[in-house]
């Protein structure tokens, strides 16, 4: 059984200051409270429908049985479904390397959908880290992780100051620039990192001086512009071709 102030605790994440102070942040639904379990991130505490407790095995984090009409009243999402996770923001200790891998690296990526969607995207191409501006949407928006369908879990994202990680390491940075080179005919090396800008404005002027091989995806149709997202994945598809 819930009581009033947990109730009212679950519904604050609501509210970008809650979600971006707290400690803890909220998972929904059965996707990516799967996901979250089989992980390595720490979960306080799942409120579940009885139909959703009954199709699992024993659990290792305290479960406490919701009624829909409750679970309703706790998620954010317009149509709840069946669970709801309260987990522990994850605390990363070891410094990244960057000398065996490869980074993307985003500058001001606004909409919290994209950011998602890039998430999921290096997930699929098996990048392991992302660092993002501090004018980057936040990773624990309900709306970013939501997004991600379960990649939040395994490739570790970042807040940092760009311009300071690309000055101290002697990397390629291939950066994605209206007047770069065709990304066909650029080999994208192994290690290194990827910067893709700003929905409207692209990469910011400060970090442009630091892209040492500008890159472009070549334009074949009347379209203005194309979503940050989905030309990291047409990048990430031809460095791992």
């Amino acid at each position: 059984m819930i009581n009033n102030s947990e109730l009212k605790y679950i519904q604050s994440f609501a509210h970008k200051k809650h979600w971006a102070e707290e400690s803890a942040f909220i998972v929904e639904g059965p996707k990516m409270v799967q996901e979250l379990l089989r992980s390595n991130w720490t979960i306080k505490k799942i409120y579940a429908t009885a139909d959703w407790i009954q199709g699992q095995g024993v659990l290792p984090v305290p479960v406490v049985e919701v009624d829909q009409i409750m679970l309703d009243r706790m998620s954010h999402m317009q149509t709840p479904y069946q669970v709801i996770a309260l987990a522990e923001k994850e605390s990363f200790l070891k410094q990244l390397p960057f000398d065996e891998t490869f980074t993307i690296l985003l500058d001001g990526i606004q909409d919290p959908g994209n950011l998602g969607t890039i998430i999921r995207t290096a997930d699929w191409f098996g990048i392991k880290q992302i660092l993002v501006s501090e004018d980057t949407a936040g990773f624990y928006n309900p709306k970013v992780l939501q997004s991600t369908m379960g990649s939040c879990f395994r490739v570790r994202v970042e807040s940092v100051n760009l311009e300071a990680i690309v000055k101290a390491n002697a990397l390629p940075v291939y950066g994605a620039l209206l007047n770069g080179t065709s990304m066909y005919e650029t080999v994208i090396a192994p290690t290194g990192f990827l910067m893709i800008g700003n929905e409207s404005k692209g990469i910011g002027n400060q970090l442009t001086k630091y892209v040492t091989h500008p890159i472009k995806i070549p334009k074949y149709g009347n379209a203005e512009s194309l979503n940050a997202a989905v030309a990291t994945g047409i990048i990430l598809s031809h460095w791992k071709a």
